[in-house]
């Protein structure tokens, strides 16, 4: 009997040994395969060692580059974008840890895995799959260098919010409200000075990593693929002001912060570049700096994420080729119909305004718009195609404020924002000006059989029945009409029928002219659908 109980217990732990490697060797498309070595720990492995592996499916072979994790762990890090079998070898500077080989084998995506964001259709997005995506972002700059109670509760928080996109910095953040240290440092410490008024200043190795900063940086971004949010990263940013030198540290350390940070996250499918917030603020880095940094992340990404520079009060070269999508700080541009449509035609690229000012009560301009105000912004960029982020500055328990160090939501906007989206998401596709000249109202899809007309702070009785030529229905389409309240958040289904007329000049109208009653509100929307 004992013979037969260690027979069994063998067997039970052979089974689980060979179902852990088994379940190691297999991942799915855009998920994460990580090779890690031990290797040399004497000198500076930072700077010393180099490594890299190249990966093969008998077809196409992609290099990622590796990167010392500390404590003598080399790791190289894959998202496999083909189904199938996959084959690796290192090379390094280093005997221990070049002509390592392997393989694993690469499966179908499962659950919510659609892979990568990318550019479609021009002007918008998709997953890697095919999905729509369409961005729906908000603010929290600094939310990764909080306690971890309160990242806590930011994630919570987003587990119910609508948002699936976050913009946030590497670095931490020296600002008004927000202007506590972090938990953990990008740098390793070398010492300590003080400033000319008497403050303590903490000196860096530049040449020298701290693993523990990028490996918390990490987790949270999972924390939010595990959420379906988008991480739009932030390398650089001008908010330190001398209190840590992480926006001066010269070309050649920036250069090699660039080369360490996409090694370690090119592989996160849900992973943005966001080269700099306001980049023309960023006083320390000359403007034709931003090119090299710019080439620096894009050649080092063999997946190409999505990647894009935000301005301050000068835009930068948007229509270069390495970004593949706009973003800008310009909160006029979602004031008023018209205007958020212009710049999208100038780049001819997705037009996302990241930063269009702030729900909130501060007393800066940028800070205290109403939650009218900043639900009207994402419906005046929806009807035109383009895209707005959102950011909330209220003071809330403890002193803290969303869109600085994240944490509870109090705004009015977001659930009317969650709203939005839900009608967007409903659509056969994406939105765009149905005429753009002289219509500012009025959003179709590429097959016009679906219209979306916004009026904004508009008040009015009665609506003809109307829909612009250009991009226009035929005749004999018929229509049903359901008004939107968009800040009560209610539709309602009308009875009639409309049926489009032959075009009257540059309009289309119910071909018996019916019209249809409005309540007298602001913020009403149509959404006009053709039916069978």
């Amino acid at each position: 009997m004992p013979f037969m109980k260690s027979i069994l217990l063998f067997t039970l732990l052979f089974t689980a040994t060979f179902h852990q490697v088994f379940s190691q060797t297999k991942i799915e498309r855009w998920d994460r395969f990580e090779i890690s070595l031990k290797g040399p720990e004497n000198g500076n492995p930072f700077e010393d060692i180099t490594l890299g592996a190249e990966f093969s499916n008998g077809k196409e072979k992609i290099k990622a580059a590796g990167f010392y994790d500390g404590k003598g762990v080399y790791k190289v890090r894959f998202m496999p974008q083909s189904v199938g079998e996959w084959k690796y070898r290192t090379f390094s500077n280093s005997k221990v840890l070049s002509g390592k080989s392997g393989s694993f084998t690469c499966v179908d995506p499962t659950g919510e895995n659609h892979g990568p964001v990318k550019v479609a259709d021009t002007y918008h997005f998709k997953y890697a799959d095919g999905k729509r995506y369409y961005p729906f972002g908000t603010t929290l700059y600094a939310w990764t260098h909080q306690p971890t109670a309160l990242e806590e509760i930011t994630l919570k928080t987003l587990s119910t919010a609508p948002f699936n996109k976050v913009r946030m910095c590497v670095f931490p953040k020296y600002y008004a409200n927000v202007e506590n240290e972090p938990l953990f440092y990008p740098y390793v410490k070398k010492g300590e000075g003080k400033t000319s008024t008497g403050r303590v200043k903490l000196e860096w190795d530049f040449t020298r990593f701290e693993p523990a900063f990028f490996e918390h940086l990490e987790k949270r971004i999972d924390d939010l693929k595990a959420l379906g949010i988008e991480a739009d990263v932030i390398i650089f940013h001008p908010y330190d002001k001398g209190r840590w030198g992480f926006d001066s540290m010269g070309r050649d350390n920036d250069l090699k912060y660039i080369k360490y940070l996409t090694a370690r996250l090119s592989s996160f499918r849900n992973v943005w570049w966001s080269l700099a917030n306001e980049f023309d603020y960023i006083k320390t880095k000359p403007r034709a700096d931003w090119d090299i940094y710019t080439k620096a992340v894009v050649d080092s990404d063999p997946y190409q994420h999505l990647c894009s520079i935000h301005n301050g009060s000068v835009y930068y070269d948007n229509w270069k080729p390495e970004f593949t999508h706009v973003s800008i700080q310009n909160g006029s541009t979602v004031e008023d119909f018209g205007r958020a449509v212009l710049l999208r035609d100038v780049f001819l690229k997705p037009m996302v305004y990241d930063e269009v000012c702030y729900e909130g009560d501060l007393p800066q301009r940028w800070g205290h718009l109403s939650g009218e105000e900043m639900t009207e912004a994402f419906w005046q960029g929806t009807i035109t195609g383009t895209y707005v982020t959102h950011g909330e500055t209220y003071k809330n328990a403890g002193d803290t404020i969303n869109w600085a160090k994240g944490g509870r939501l109090i705004g009015s906007s977001p659930a009317r924002i969650a709203f939005l989206k839900k009608i967007l998401e409903e659509a056969p596709g994406p939105l765009e000006l149905a005429d753009p000249w002289k219509d500012h109202h009025t959003a179709t899809t590429a097959d016009s059989s679906y219209y979306l007309i916004y009026f904004g702070k508009k008040m009015q009785q009665e609506w003809a029945f109307n829909l612009p030529k250009k991009a226009g229905p035929a005749a004999k389409t018929k229509f049903q009409v359901e008004v939107i309240d968009t800040w009560n958040m209610t539709i309602t289904k009308l009875p009639e029928i409309f049926e489009a007329g032959a075009p009257v000049e540059y309009r289309i109208f119910d071909k018996d002219r019916k019209s249809i009653r409005l309540p007298m509100k602001p913020y009403l929307a149509l959404r006009i659908r053709a039916v069978n």
